[in-house]
């Protein structure tokens, strides 16, 4: 068995795991916004569909912007400790296994340079707040984040240990952060606004449907029976590539339009009325408004 390893900034991939199983649909889920509010603990009815959605045979992956650190604790509190995990929009995907140390095994890692995103960040947004992921770790900061916002644990340091090694994701955080994209973009990285302050960086051609697409092929379901659930715009592609794309309804308008269907809001629990409709093994139609 060999050992992952962080990536070039072209995003060459290592492979760990083989096999493929079949069953039911691949249902993708992002979890802040979708599954639960803020730092709030995912709700119990929520639980309970996901549970009863796994116990049908359905496949339920977390695919989320959070780093690995942020993603294990929501699988947890759900029961699920075997089966897929996307982190860092697309940049991780780890297989969850309750024998390894930590809980999980690193399935793909896709890096980057980060130092030329700084500089450029620098000069476009002065002052602005860097995060630099380190895997089911947390941050390398150059000045502390509210901890409210950020996953794992942090260590703020010097330049040169910012940008040291390639890493998975950067977040760029500050007045104006999201005039940052295109700039950002022309050097040849995944830029996506989080918030209007807000930037998540990651290597080229990076997103959640194309780590899910990859968690699709290794499960061998069938393109047909993939869904999935998500409110934010890093969630654009996931909705595009599932066959049965649903939008929370509090997504933003560009979301809800892109989507086959619009669900219920988070405070509705609109994700469980997604799960709900799920038959066992089968891509069930109903529980949300078709578009």
């Amino acid at each position: 068995m060999t050992t992952p390893t962080t990536d070039d900034a072209q995003g060459s991939t290592r492979r760990i795991r083989g096999g493929r199983t079949a069953g039911g649909a691949l249902v993708a889920l992002d979890i802040d916004g979708t599954l639960l509010c803020a730092r709030a603990a995912v709700p119990e009815v929520t639980v309970a569909a996901v549970a009863a959605a796994r116990l049908a045979g359905h496949h339920v992956v977390l695919a989320s912007g959070r780093s690995l650190v942020g993603v294990l604790p929501v699988a947890r509190c759900l029961g699920i400790d075997a089966g897929w995990v996307v982190a860092s929009n697309g940049a991780v995907v780890a297989h969850l296994d309750a024998s390894r140390p930590g809980g999980y095994e690193l399935d793909t890692v896709h890096t980057f340079d980060v130092e030329p995103v700084i500089r450029r960040a620098r000069v476009l947004v002065p002052g602005v707040q860097v995060g630099v992921e380190e895997i089911g770790w947390g941050y390398r900061v150059t000045r502390l984040f509210d901890p409210a916002l950020v996953n794992g644990e942090q260590r703020q340091v010097p330049d040169a240990e910012l940008w040291d090694v390639p890493a998975t994701r950067l977040i760029l955080r500050g007045d104006g952060a999201a005039h940052l994209v295109e700039p950002l973009r022309a050097l040849g990285v995944t830029a996506v606004p989080a918030a209007p302050d807000w930037v998540d960086v990651t290597p080229q051609d990076l997103s959640k449907a194309t780590a899910l697409e990859r968690v699709r092929k290794h499960l061998g379901v069938d393109p047909a029976r993939t869904v999935a659930v998500g409110d934010g715009v890093n969630d654009l592609e996931m909705i595009a590539w599932a066959a049965r794309g649903v939008a929370m309804g509090h997504a933003p308008a560009a979301l809800r339009d892109a989507a086959d269907e619009v669900t219920g809001t988070i405070e509705e629990h609109g994700v469980v009325a997604v799960l709900r409709s799920l038959g066992a093994g089968q891509r069930a139609a109903g529980g949300a408004s078709q578009r």
